[in-house]
């Protein structure tokens, strides 16, 4: 068994310097089009968390969307630059984080379904915004 853990160690470790890697040759764009994958997947864990009655878990996992949401999305706004959109943005980010909370204080898949769409909405946005901006 000591073989499997330090494998699962260094498996760890070499997937960080991967992600780290892609984190330090991100565009900004890149870096929040990885916000929201990692929003996603958090919100993925956390329903199956939900689903199978693991409370702590699902708290971590819904803490972790948070984060993202409010230290990422909601940080990396710029209202002076941004206007109207930014703030817009800023007040659907503001919803997005109560459902997390509501959905983990009541165990709601539809709160967390609700965000998740919403997010994904907003991800699809930037991802279409990249794609012209490739191509134009």
């Amino acid at each position: 068994m000591r073989g499997a853990a330090a494998y699962g160690r260094g498996a760890g470790a070499y997937a960080r310097v991967g992600i780290e890697s892609n984190v330090l040759s991100a565009s900004p764009h890149q870096l929040i089009m990885m916000l929201f994958d990692g929003a996603q997947s958090g919100l993925r864990t956390a329903r199956l968390h939900m689903q199978n009655g693991n409370v702590a878990e699902k708290g971590k996992a819904i803490s972790r969307v948070l984060d993202i949401v409010n230290n990422g999305l909601q940080a990396a706004l710029d209202l002076e630059k941004g206007g109207e959109l930014a703030e817009r943005l800023g007040s659907l980010y503001e919803y997005i984080a109560r459902l997390l909370v509501q959905a983990n204080l009541h165990n709601d898949e539809q709160r967390l379904d609700e965000a998740s769409a919403l997010l994904d909405n907003i991800g699809s946005a930037w991802r279409e915004i990249g794609d012209q901006a490739k191509g134009g």
